[in-house]
């Protein structure tokens, strides 16, 4: 693929988008994981220089829109560790399975996001790699790898599978070679991708692990793609060596979560992970603290029922916000939110780019007169 700039203008905390609502920052949160400290300044950044809202990205990420202060947003970002280096801010793009080491999953890869995180950081040269560019970790559920990522891996019974795009290599990998030979992927790529930003849009992308030894001939291809259902409800923690303790994962409706409504949730005060399905888990709580929560949130609009129907409509950011778009797509997702076919996750959008649509969605394009399905 050719392109005329090296570089994506996807926004970071520092690299604002000037949207048609005003400046728009994104923070990266490998794995998801941020502090309530972290999520209360966010709330507070939204709420004072911003539209008064956080947006959760397909990623993982949050960010505001709106912003009029963009100094004063950076600021608060460093104060709060949101921003641990100006440099690498954008390439810190790491998914994982939110809920490793608490529940399910054949092993805990909380540190190799952290250790995978560390490394990115540490190598100058990685912090030209393209902002679109990311990294999955899956414990071997099988949830994050569906998400065709650049670079990912997964562990199995045959060791720890290499995947480039979502596909499975045949290369097998030790757990403690994981890491280092995802950033090794990543420097090979950054060296040959000229002003290429994806994987995908290399020649031939297995030119990056030539010289990588395939010990599975026959592999188990293309991992099947994410459903884009989210973990909600009450999940018991067993996985965690702290006995009777729970998550509770909550849908936010369209990604948009109040500042307010964050608030709530950073006060009290346990873990939380931002899962790449625009929810969120509140992690680590004893049931009575959990049962508390629950009381609290559900009447400020996040959504606990498995069965919602708000877990199969998304939408992009659509009019007022996107000077492209042709429509309202958030109050037209709304008012179709009864509609369509059982099980069909439909996402709907303003224009031809389709931002933010899950894989396997029936996409919903708006032509000014009305949506154009695009099926998976």
């Amino acid at each position: 693929m050719s392109r005329a700039r090296d570089q994506d203008a996807c926004p970071g905390a520092l690299q604002f988008h000037q949207a048609a609502d005003g400046a728009l920052m994104r923070v990266r949160l490998p794995g998801g994981v941020i502090s309530a400290r972290g999520l209360e300044t966010l709330a507070h950044l939204a709420a004072d220089h911003g539209g008064g809202a956080l947006e959760l990205t397909s990623r993982g990420s949050l960010q505001i829109r709106g912003i009029t202060d963009p100094g004063r947003v950076a600021d608060g970002l460093t104060g709060a560790g949101l921003l641990p280096s100006p440099t690498h801010e954008r390439v810190r793009n790491i998914v994982s399975s939110p809920l490793s080491g608490r529940s399910g999953g054949l092993a805990d890869v909380r540190d190799w996001v952290d250790a995978l995180d560390r490394a990115l950081q540490r190598d100058e040269a990685l912090a030209a790699l393209p902002g679109r560019f990311w990294f999955s970790i899956d414990d071997g559920r099988g949830d994050v790898s569906g998400l065709r990522a650049d670079v990912g891996v997964q562990i199995g019974d045959t060791g720890v599978a290499l995947l480039l795009a979502g596909t499975d290599t045949g290369v097998r990998l030790s757990p403690n070679d994981a890491v280092n030979t995802m950033v090794e992927i990543a420097r090979r790529f950054q060296a040959v991708r000229g002003k290429r930003w994806r994987v995908t849009e290399l020649d031939n992308p297995s030119e990056l692990i030539g010289d990588f030894a395939v010990t599975v001939p026959d592999p188990a291809g293309r991992y099947p793609h994410d459903a884009g259902r989210p973990p909600v409800g009450w999940i018991a923690q067993t996985r965690d060596p702290v006995p009777d303790r729970v998550a509770l994962g909550a849908a936010v409706p369209l990604g948009v979560l109040p500042a307010r409504t964050a608030e709530f949730l950073a006060a009290i005060e346990s873990p939380i992970v931002v899962t790449p399905w625009r929810s969120i888990l509140v992690c680590d709580l004893t049931e009575e603290v959990a049962d508390t929560s629950l009381r609290v949130l559900a009447p400020l609009g996040l959504v606990f029922d498995e069965n919602s129907p708000w877990l199969t409509v998304s939408a992009c950011t659509g009019s007022p916000g996107c000077d492209k778009s042709l429509s309202d797509v958030r109050a037209d997702a709304r008012a179709a939110l009864t509609e369509g076919a059982a099980g069909v996750h439909r996402h709907f959008v303003g224009c031809t780019r389709a931002c933010g649509s899950p894989l396997g969605a029936e996409v919903l394009v708006a032509t000014g007169h009305g949506y154009q399905r695009r099926h998976p």
